[in-house]
């Protein structure tokens, strides 16, 4: 990785994305030494130009920006961080500085949840118990959620279909998973007949 820090007098803006949601998070810079940084620590350490220093996202409110993937531009002189966040990203609280609070997305973050309950082998959690019961059980609980939702989809009660095609959702990430697979997968799937 080749990063061009002489164009920005030594600074390259930084774009963080939610590596599960792939929602914006927030923009930043980095300069040689935070880059550094940063890929020793995985955690996202910027150079605040307001505190003129390294400064490493959630060092005082503990909401850091956990290193997944870094990516440049076709230039070189823009850095993209896929990272998992601890917690809020913007200091006002909201999950991005861009004031962006949207569901669109939580599918990945929801199958991160179900995996951490299941390979951390979480006894009080219903996922990893169903999970547990083995995939018979699993492909059963999706086909009783199938059924559920075609009746409430014959109804007019939009909140309980809401809810039947919730349940549906989260039954087939818990299927996936007993599978070895993810929704990546089947978007790929879904992605290569689109042609």
């Amino acid at each position: 990785m080749n990063i061009d820090f002489k164009k920005g007098d030594g600074l390259v803006p930084v774009i963080i994305q939610d590596c599960n949601t792939l929602q914006i998070l927030m923009l930043g810079y980095i300069n040689e030494e935070a880059f550094a940084k940063t890929k020793q620590e995985g955690k996202v350490t910027f150079f605040s130009r307001s505190k003129n220093r390294l400064w490493t996202k959630g060092e005082e409110s503990g909401n850091f920006l956990f290193v997944k993937e870094i990516l440049t531009d076709c230039d070189n002189d823009t850095i993209l961080i896929k990272a998992e966040p601890l917690g809020p990203t913007c200091h006002t609280g909201s999950t991005s500085c861009f004031k962006e609070e949207t569901a669109k997305g939580f599918m990945y973050e929801l199958q991160s949840v179900i995996s951490k309950r299941i390979d951390s082998n979480d006894e009080n959690s219903y996922t990893n118990k169903l999970f547990q019961k083995g995939i018979n059980k699993v492909a059963q609980k999706v086909g009783e959620e199938a059924v559920e939702l075609v009746i409430e989809a014959k109804d007019n009660n939009d909140e309980l279909f809401k809810g039947e095609a919730a349940d549906l959702l989260y039954h087939l990430l818990i299927l996936l998973k007993a599978k070895g697979m993810r929704l990546e997968d089947i978007e790929a799937t879904l992605k290569s007949r689109s042609k």
